[in-house]
This record gives C-alpha cells, sequence and structure tokens, in this order.
C-alpha cells in the first residue's frame, strides 16, 4: 500500500500566506514606494498645475504661454528622472536604454520634443501621479495605522462590560492589518504598471523596431568585414603564393627543357612535378577568382559574369542589363549566386545548355531591384535539403534582405530566381 503524507491544502495555506506579507520586505519597499510617491506625486501635480494655470492666464500673449509650455516639459523630464529612479530603486524595474537624440535649444529640437508622443505619455503620466499618487499613499497609510487602533478596542473596554462592538472592532483591525500588506503591494503594481506603460522612452513596438534597426546594422557590418576578407585573403593568394607557385612552374619548365641528359625516372619525376605544379596554380586561381574576382571590383557584374560564362564547361547564354553599378555587396551576392548556380549545373544536372538574366528593375516601392535568373535544361529535381550548396545561395541572398526561389521539377528544366534589393 502506497502510504504518503497529503500536502496541505489551499485553504490551509491562505492563512500563512496572508501573515507571511507581513514580514516579507516587498511589502514595506512597496509601503515606501507608495509614501515618497505620494509626496513625489503631489509636488509635481501642484507643479505642474501652477505652471499651467500661469501660462493660461497669460494667453493674450505668445511669451507667457510659451514659457510655461518650456517649464512645464522641463519639468516633466525633471519628474521622469526622478520617478524611473524611485520605481527602479524600490520596485526593481529595469527601463529600456532611450537611444532619443539629446535635446538643444534649437526650434527644431524642441518642436521634435513638442511633437514626439513619449514626451506626452510621460507627462500624462505625472498628472496620473498627482492625483493616484496621493490617494494611493493615503490608503496604504490609513491601512497600516486604523488596523492597530480598531485592534486596540478592548483595550479602552477594560473595566467596563466588554461589549460586542469593541470585539468586532479587535477582528476588523486583525482582518485589516492581515490585508495591509496586500493592499500596499497591490497598489505598489498597479503604480508599476502604469509606470511601465507610460514612462518607457519607447514603445514596445519602437523597442522591437530598434532591434531590429541595430541587428540589420550588426548584419550588414558582418557581411562588409567577411567581404572585406574574402578580399585580403584573395589579394595575399594572389600576390604571394600564387606568385610563388608561378615562380616554381616555370622553374620546373626550364629544367625539364634544359637538363636532357638525366635517367629515365628523374625525367619523368621532373616532369610530374611540373604537371603537378601547373594543376596547382590552376587550382589555386580557380580558387583566388571564386573568393573575389578583381574583374568584379574594377569593371563591375557585366565583365565578371561573362568571364564565368566564358569559363563554363557547357554554353551559356548571358543577358545583363544594368544601367549603372550597384552597391559592392549586391554585386558580390549576385556574382557568388550565379557562379555557383552555374557550377552546380555543369556538375550536377546533365544539362547541355544554360541562360542568364541579370536585370536591374523596379520593385513596387519604386525602389531598385536586382533580378537574377538562372535557368539549364538538365534532368531537373535538385533539392536544397540533400546539400549545402543550394541552401548557401538562399542563405546569401537573405543575407541583403533579398528573395530566393528554386523551381526544379523532374525531368527539367530548374530555375533558379533571386531578388536583390539595391539603394537608389
Amino acid at each position: 500500500m502506497d502510504i504518503s503524507v497529503p500536502q496541505a491544502l489551499p485553504w490551509r495555506r491562505a492563512p500563512r500566506v496572508i501573515a507571511a506579507g507581513l514580514w516579507d520586505g516587498r511589502t514595506w519597499l512597496a509601503l515606501v514606494h507608495l509614501v515618497t510617491g505620494g509626496v513625489v506625486g503631489s509636488l509635481g501635480g501642484i507643479a505642474i498645475g501652477t505652471l499651467f494655470a500661469a501660462g493660461a492666464a497669460g494667453f493674450v500673449t505668445l511669451v507667457i504661454p510659451a514659457a510655461a509650455l518650456a517649464a512645464i516639459l522641463l519639468t516633466s523630464a525633471a519628474l521622469t528622472a526622478v520617478q524611473r529612479s524611485r520605481h527602479a530603486a524600490l520596485l526593481g524595474i529595469r527601463w529600456p536604454t532611450d537611444h532619443s537624440p539629446p535635446v538643444t535649444f534649437t526650434w527644431r529640437s524642441l518642436l521634435g520634443v513638442v511633437r514626439t508622443p513619449k514626451t506626452w505619455r510621460q507627462f500624462s503620466y505625472h498628472v496620473i501621479a498627482g492625483f493616484f499618487g496621493a490617494f494611493a499613499a493615503i490608503i496604504a497609510i490609513t491601512a497600516w495605522t486604523i488596523a492597530p487602533a480598531m485592534m486596540a478596542a478592548p483595550l479602552f473596554g477594560i473595566g467596563a462590560d466588554l461589549g460586542v462592538r469593541h470585539w468586532a472592532l479587535l477582528l476588523g483591525g486583525i482582518v485589516l492589518l492581515l490585508a495591509a500588506p496586500w493592499i500596499t503591494r497591490g497598489l505598489s503594481e498597479l503604480d508599476g504598471l502604469i509606470a511601465r506603460q507610460l514612462l518607457v522612452g519607447t514603445t514596445r513596438a519602437q523597442q522591437l523596431q530598434e532591434r531590429v534597426t541595430d541587428l540589420k546594422v550588426s548584419r550588414d557590418s558582418t557581411v562588409d568585414a567577411a567581404d572585406a576578407e574574402r578580399r585580403r585573403i584573395e589579394r595575399d593568394l594572389h600576390d604571394g603564393a600564387q606568385q610563388r607557385l608561378t615562380s616554381l612552374a616555370m622553374n620546373l619548365g626550364i629544367a625539364r627543357a634544359t637538363l636532357t641528359d638525366l635517367p629515365d625516372d628523374a625525367k619523368q619525376a621532373l616532369a610530374d612535378a611540373h604537371e603537378e605544379s601547373k594543376q596547382v596554380l590552376t587550382d589555386l586561381r580557380d580558387l583566388v577568382r571564386g573568393l573575389h574576382p578583381a574583374v568584379l571590383e574594377d569593371r563591375g557584374l557585366d565583365a565578371a559574369l561573362s568571364a564565368v560564362a566564358a569559363r563554363s564547361p557547357i554554353p551559356v547564354r548571358l543577358k545583363v542589363d544594368m544601367e549603372r553599378r550597384v552597391a559592392r555587396d549586391i554585386e558580390a551576392v549576385a556574382y557568388f549566386v550565379i557562379s555557383e548556380a552555374l557550377t552546380n549545373t555543369a556538375r550536377h544536372s546533365g544539362a547541355e545548355n544554360a541562360a542568364v538574366e541579370v536585370v536591374l528593375a523596379k520593385d513596387a516601392d519604386g525602389g531598385d531591384l536586382l533580378r537574377l535568373r538562372v535557368v539549364d535544361d538538365g534532368r531537373g529535381g535538385a533539392d536544397p535539403e540533400s546539400g549545402t550548396g543550394l541552401r548557401g545561395l538562399g542563405d546569401r541572398v537573405r543575407s541583403v534582405d533579398g528573395r530566393f526561389l528554386l523551381t526544379s521539377p523532374l525531368g527539367g528544366p530548374t530555375t533558379i530566381e533571386a531578388e536583390l534589393p539595391c539603394a537608389s
């Protein structure tokens, strides 16, 4: 038989939970929060009300209302700093970093402050706090002071008959004392909720937009750094290892042509070394060209793709319709997508012909859009999940916020399309 100790029923735990609020540190922080909020909110409300009345009284002039508005905005900014600090210290609220530009004493800057929704959200909190802060503080203080007074009611009846009224006051005082922590914490949580909605520098949607912008900047920086690193590797290989391999191949060729009196085994070894060095040099040139071709940097996408089409093992019909060059990173992505697509076509598709079309057009919003299209007459059935090559093409396109589409039914043809947004 399974004998287990039954857990305490919820209604049995309730008295302990209620009583625990009396010695919970959060209760006393909440009480301090409400008391200080009542003071700050009341003083802030009085200051804002006085300035508003002064501006309204001088409405016949332009100077007094303008000065009153400026004073109200300065007061609101100062109260915002105080209130946010109070909420952070007593309620543990963490405020997001405010990326708003600094305010200067220029008409444009001041007009921007007046037109910013953030300014009026914060101002509305101080107006609300002028009433709610005092109200919440009075409720909390009343609960904590009236409860002990009610509990002391039987003491006043000592020496006389204790009536039902005295015991009712005692019971009511106990209930109020037990409820006081939760009243206090509830009011402070309500104040914190209002503050989270109004005192933030930006709304949740604006924070997400700023996050997206930061991620886009970070992504662009990463892409630029990777592109610069590819160019550096290409330059180092071209100027270093490629030149030394060229010199080695030439020396081996000279030795092969001049040293005719060597034994047959030595001649064969020298010939093999010469041919191997030339093959390695060819492979290295292809590698360097694939990293970042110099012709792409110097003459643009049209010339670079013409060289790719000329080197292709299968005939490639190339059409490039661009009235201007696009950004360097867009050119690099377009080059690598088309180059890799043609390489895959030659190796895996069994195609006899391929066609490449590059057009600089306009999108629906009037911005420039570079459209790529690679078509082959191979067997089809290309699947991005079967290898990393096609997935890599899609990842490259998406790295610049582009759109990638692959259509490859069994039997062909295979069509790769990409759209790359370009800055105007």
